[in-house]
């Protein structure tokens, strides 16, 4: 060895003594923080990730330092940093960093790659080396293996432990190959056995009873089924509305793990079948707050009664839902003991044209009144009543002190809400609706259908009272789909007010006849809101108003709330009031 080399040697010597205390350091402070700093084992990576079988040799190129993760055989030897851990390879190194600055036949390293990540085959001290002069790339011979599940060198070995969870779930349904491009990678690791409990359930009606000794029959096909009727509408709800955006710390599976176990505690909860489509409106009405994923998912799940809900929720659900022909799938039905609730029940299902879920809720004071006699009748005067009308149901009992409150905080899960309205027993029009209504209207989260006592409308003449306001969108839009759905007569009425000019009336009617609808009488007036609508509703012989619903928050909603209250007191017909 020449002088020079010797001088290099004893540098050598030293730089490799300062990276074993760098690498004692690291390890310390690895312990205090929990972290795992080694080097990932390229066999257990493999075999976790599930190789598919095929290799690509892509020969010798420049590879990024950073992204070699781990090693063949070596990975105990070295941080995840490639910092030598072993006293005993001082020569080996202090000779290689020789080699290296005189550039003395130092042949490219080995490495296999698996995503974007490298795994040392051959030349771990030269990563060391190289990482520690401060080189951002290496020289290597690059042979990769394919495997089910991509892995990235930013993983860390929590997510190696998901990927591999999410790769034993493709051997075993097969979706990587039925569906290509399909991505179910979740954070929450231990959650797979729920997909595979569904998709199970799958399997068990493809059987159809006949019992298998293979055990493993039928898991792609159930699975593939699974994955385009239950798993895919719900997520491509979730990317129409963009909710993931809210929570970039998850994915599409986890938010989807996330609406079926609460669809399961709420079927618990409700006594009745919860649509998990519907359950993505709390994700929408959600507004994520700073405290990490926690409190997101609190505010997405704990219905909070003190604030209003937004106009246009549940249109803007239904239309990611793609709910054009079947607005009002599932239909909550306020039912008490009197023969007028029962009339305004009987009437809907008479002139109903759709084949709706009804969900009817009786509120009682206590748990003796739930098992009593009477709900019982109650509950068979429902099934009987669905029954006889073609339709389909389920009666749940809840123990509450405030009726309305409990109905709002049920219409989260359904599409349209039944109730009686108000009226006195001459059939005159009330002094003023009753409190229960009117928080039922400011706070419902669905439309609401109001009829008063008495009323036997076939809703075949709609008038839709229309100021331009968001919820009288929302109205619009029910009117859009009763007109063209059902083929409802439909008048649109505009009252120029201070807030509303003529501007209105056109927009509706622009609206309108972009959804093919021609055949619409517009009507503009001007005068106090309530008595010219109501007048227009008479004029036309209409048996059914729409309007947007009202809240008691400003000036303007005191005004057009107090008209809208007026009409609710005064129109003898059924009403649809939306948000």
């Amino acid at each position: 060895m020449t002088e020079l080399s010797q001088i290099n040697y004893q540098l050598a010597l030293r730089d490799f003594q300062r990276a074993r205390q760098q690498a004692a350091m690291q390890q310390l402070l690895a312990r205090f923080r929990g972290d795992d700093p080694a080097l990932l084992p390229f066999s257990e990576v493999k075999r976790q990730l599930h190789p598919t079988g095929e290799t690509i040799e892509h020969g010798t190129h420049e590879i990024p330092l950073d992204k070699i993760v781990g090693s063949v055989s070596r990975y105990e030897d070295f941080t995840r940093s490639f910092l030598p851990k072993r006293q005993a390879d001082q020569d080996r190194w202090a000779g290689l960093r020789v080699a290296m600055d005189e550039m003395v036949g130092i042949p490219p390293i080995e490495v296999y790659q698996i995503g974007d990540a490298y795994f040392v085959q051959d030349g771990n001290h030269r990563v060391s080396i190289a990482r520690g002069i401060g080189s951002k790339t290496i020289t290597a011979y690059v042979t990769e293996i394919k495997t089910r599940v991509p892995f990235s060198a930013t993983d860390d070995p929590n997510e190696l432990i998901c990927k591999a969870s999410y790769a034993d779930f493709l051997q075993q349904t097969n979706l990587d190959k039925s569906r290509p491009g399909a991505n179910l990678l979740m954070t929450f690791c231990g959650h797979y056995h729920n997909l595979l409990e569904q998709i199970n359930v799958a399997r068990k009606a493809l059987l159809g009873g006949e019992s298998r000794t293979d055990s493993t029959w039928g898991w792609e096909k159930a699975a593939a089924n699974w994955y385009d009727q239950s798993y895919l509408p719900i997520i491509q709800v979730i990317r129409e509305l963009g909710i993931l955006h809210h929570f970039p710390e998850r994915t599409e599976a986890d938010l989807y793990v996330l609406l079926s176990e609460r669809r399961d505690e709420l079927e618990l909860q409700l006594g009745w079948h919860v649509d998990m489509e519907t359950g993505v409106s709390d994700l929408i009405a959600s507004q994520p707050g700073p405290s990490g994923f926690l409190g997101r998912v609190r505010s997405v799940f704990v219905r909070r009664n003190s604030t209003d809900p937004k106009p246009g929720l549940w249109r803007q659900q239904q239309m990611a839902r793609g709910r054009y022909h079947h607005l009002f799938k599932h239909i909550l039905v306020g039912l008490d003991a009197t023969e007028e609730n029962w009339r305004t029940f009987r009437n809907y299902l008479k002139h109903n044209l759709d084949d709706d879920h009804f969900l009817g809720l009786h509120v009682v004071p206590n748990q003796e009144s739930a098992n009593s006699d009477d709900v019982l009748r109650m509950q068979e005067r429902f099934i009987e009543s669905i029954r006889q009308a073609g339709m389909n149901g389920e009666f749940a009992v809840e123990i509450g002190s405030n009726p309305i409150q409990v109905i709002n905080r049920r219409a989260a899960w359904v599409d349209l809400v039944l109730v009686r309205g108000n009226r006195s027993p001459s059939g005159q029009p009330l002094s003023t609706i009753s409190t229960e209504l009117k928080l039922l209207v400011q706070k419902c989260p669905r439309p609401v259908m109001v009829t008063p006592d008495g009323s036997s409308s076939d809703f075949s003449r709609a008038i839709l009272a229309y100021d331009g306001s968001p919820k009288a969108d929302e109205a619009l839009f029910i009117a859009t789909y009763l007109a063209s759905r059902w083929h409802k007569k439909l008048t649109v009425v505009t009252v120029k007010t201070a807030y509303t000019t003529e501007v209105a009336i056109r927009r509706a009617k622009k609206y309108l006849t972009d959804h093919g609808l021609m055949e619409v009488n517009y009507v503009l007036k001007q005068g106090p809101i309530a008595e010219l609508v109501l007048e227009t509703a008479a004029e036309t012989s209409s048996n059914l108003l729409l309007m947007g619903g009202f809240s008691f928050r400003s000036l303007r909603n005191l005004t057009l709330g107090s008209s809208a209250e007026g009409i609710l007191r005064e129109f003898p017909h059924p009403m649809w009031i939306c948000r």
